[in-house]
């Protein structure tokens, strides 16, 4: 036998020992119940504890063996099991417990045990005191004198369970001004009335509605021609968004539409919020059958505040449990649950804004964030491209799902939850970790370096590039107006890979943000450090591996009007624990940072000072910013992504601009990025869209 043989041959013969000794465990299990449950037979109380853990086990064909032979005698098995089944079964029963168990011992042969049942069911629980006859067979062990009562007093055979289910209302995302941003609605329920329908225009009529609902004159006509369908019958064809106002109208003039209001789950701000609020959809066959509270109408959050906030938005549905009779009166209620409506949540969007920066970036691939960094409160939270959630909850054909999912701007993907090479927008958080670190001063100068550069020759032929050569001292605040790469490039070395790593998981980098959604982690590479100094140096200008998400971005920014502390963003208005009132003034007892005092107020006191020049310096990157009579900061950045299959190298736009006054009354701060600038101006396209935001803001 050869070597592969006799290990084959070895294993086969563990595996056989293995399966004889489960199955000798099993049979152990077994034989061991059973001469436990023989021993119990012995008392009045033991068989009640048999009764009870069969039930509890689903076993009710094994109630059957501890009934008396009187009680065989006028019930069957089946007839047992599916009455318990129809009562147990359908209250969907978790436990059943019994306390209080007192025996009377009527003679030698015969005992009464009476004992409190409690019942936990799906729909609530409820108890109730029985009384259970017990007879001594020949075999000297007690068995139940069964009757239907012992399931329940006074049941009868005709009895049955009853359960008017009362659905709870899903609450409903608003704005801070009140203002729904999904929650009850309408939608338009789209139908034909034959006999109203012009006969000569009848084909071609068919063609519009077809076209105009993205069906087929086969399906419509199909829909005709069912054998239920009169002259008058109204025949639903589709269900649409009451927002679709084009094709209302033009449904409208059709002979024969009629259009009808039926409740819905809607979304009034559609695709300018979509994923913000995300969707809920019918529950599938899966959820249905792993949760028997739910029925086949049944919403569920599926993406977006939707999704994050199901569990308070779903409610509690109420249910009135009753034993009625074959006539169907109640007799006995059991349960009497009343139902919990869903909470309303009220988020610190403002649906104006969250409409006016969708529209600014219509068409776009993007994800920009509005916020008060004195207060965290996000204002608007917005991706583009989109799509209109109400046509999950309405439901949309497979083309128009494959149309979707297959289109290559990814309109489903909620970019603001991702992370994005920052580019030059990163300058800062550089020059306030190289401030705070000591490793350079404000007024420290680098020698010129032209616009091309490299440490030593160790580098190879790698040398890293910036567009401005300016004549200007190269200091931080010129460093920031000309946005030069090569500056912070030599000042990310200087500060050193370790203090930088450290620096940078001080203010959220490879960590988490407790933030409402789940956020993609800012990260420093994609291996959670820094592998090289090439590697090093390109962090410095947001290249290299760095990614940051836009959310975490607007809270690090937030740091230049809060004294050096970074603001907690939040989407959820907060509430006064003691007078339940809404707390959106930002007073300091009601404001959460996400780190405080990341860096000393004198830090970031220059770094505003230097992004203010940015924007008012001509010579600044974002000098096109600026507005008459309004203090702004900012810092643009264009980063380069290169593609795995080796096409051109794409852009990606940042513009990062916040009011740089203290005192202003109008605390604003936006993170904008945009992809594929690179044939629309880089970052500078960015910065035209930013500053129609803060003029229509004023």
């Amino acid at each position: 036998m050869n070597k592969s043989k006799k290990t084959v041959t070895i294993f086969g013969i563990i595996i056989g020992i293995l399966v004889v000794l489960v199955i000798a465990g099993v049979l152990y299990n077994w034989y061991t119940k059973k001469k436990e449950n023989e021993k119990s037979l012995n008392t009045p109380e033991g068989v009640v504890g048999i009764y009870v853990d069969y039930i509890n086990n689903g076993q009710y064909n094994n109630i059957y063996g501890i009934l008396t032979d009187d009680s065989k005698a006028k019930i069957s098995e089946e007839e047992l099991v599916e009455k318990y089944k129809d009562i147990y079964d359908t209250l969907s029963i978790s436990s059943v417990e019994v306390s209080n168990i007192r025996t009377e011992k009527l003679d030698t042969d015969n005992s009464n045990v009476t004992y409190t049942t409690k019942i936990n069911s799906i729909y609530g629980e409820f108890s109730f005191e029985n009384t259970v006859s017990l007879k001594k067979q020949n075999d000297k062990k007690y068995y139940i004198s069964w009757d239907y009562g012992i399931i329940y007093p006074n049941l009868t055979q005709t009895d049955k369970i009853s359960i008017e289910k009362d659905s709870a209302k899903r609450g409903s995302l608003i704005d801070r001004n009140g203002v729904l941003l999904a929650g009850s609605g309408y939608i338009s329920s789209v139908g034909l009335v034959p006999g109203w329908m012009n006969e000569e225009t009848k084909a071609q009529d068919i063609q519009k509605i077809a076209d105009l609902l993205g069906m087929t004159t086969d399906n419509i006509n199909k829909k005709l021609s069912a054998s239920y369908v009169k002259s008058d019958t109204f025949v639903e064809l589709a269900t649409i968004s009451k927002q679709k106002l084009t094709v209302i109208d033009g449904l409208n003039q059709i002979d024969g539409v009629k259009i009808k209001d039926i409740s819905s789950r809607v979304y009034p701000l559609g695709e300018k919020a979509a994923h913000l609020t995300g969707y809920v959809q019918k529950v599938n066959a899966e959820e249905l059958e792993a949760n028997k509270e739910y029925d086949e109408n049944t919403l569920v959050g599926r993406t977006g505040l939707e999704i994050v906030y199901e569990d308070r938005l779903k409610g509690q549905n109420g249910y009135k449990v009753s034993i009625v009779d074959e006539s169907g009166k109640s007799k006995n209620v059991l349960i009497n649950k009343e139902k919990v409506d869903g909470e309303n949540i009220k988020l610190t969007i403002d649906s104006e804004v969250q409409q006016k920066v969708y529209d600014q970036y219509a068409g776009e691939n993007s994800a920009e964030v509005v916020m008060n960094p004195k207060t965290g409160e996000i204002l608007a939270l917005v991706s583009t491209p989109s799509y209109d959630p109400n046509s999950f909850v309405i439901g949309m054909s497979s083309q128009e799902w494959n149309e979707l999912s297959n289109n290559s701007n990814n309109p489903l993907y909620a970019r603001f939850l991702r992370s994005y090479a920052p580019g030059s927008s990163f300058k800062p958080v550089i020059g306030a970790i190289a401030l705070q670190t000591g490793t350079i001063t404000g007024d420290e100068v680098y020698e010129a370096s032209g616009t091309s550069w490299q440490k030593d020759n160790s580098w190879g032929t790698y040398f890293i590039t910036t567009l401005k050569n300016y004549s200007e001292p190269a200091n931080l605040l010129n460093a920031l107006i000309y946005s030069d790469n090569i500056f912070f490039a030599k000042t990310a070395l200087k500060i050193g890979t370790e203090k930088l790593e450290e620096q940078l998981k001080n203010i959220g980098f490879e960590n988490n943000i407790n933030f409402e959604m789940n956020l993609a982690k800012s990260q420093i590479s994609n291996e959670g450090k820094f592998v090289s100094e090439v590697q090093l140096a390109d962090s410095g200008y947001g290249q290299g591996q760095i990614l940051i998400n836009p959310v975490h971005f607007a809270s690090i920014y937030s740091c230049f009007v809060n004294d050096g502390s970074m603001i907690m963003p939040y989407l959820e208005i907060k509430r006064n624990d003691t007078t339940g009132e809404d707390t959106t003034d930002g007073t300091e007892n009601k404001v959460t940072y996400l780190k405080e005092n990341a860096f000393s107020k004198e830090v970031v006191e220059e770094i505003k000072s230097d992004l203010i020049q940015t924007i008012e310096n001509p010579n600044g990157t974002a000098h096109s910013a600026q507005i008459q009579g309004l203090t702004l900061a900012g810092k643009t950045g264009t980063a380069e992504t290169k593609s795995e299959k080796g096409e051109d190298a794409k852009e990606i736009g940042w513009f990062n601009c916040f009011v740089a006054d203290p005192n202003s009354n109008n605390q604003l701060l936006v993170v904008s990025m945009v992809e594929n600038v690179e044939n629309k101006g880089g970052s500078g396209y960015v910065v035209n869209k930013v500053k129609k935001i803060f003029e229509d803001m004023r």
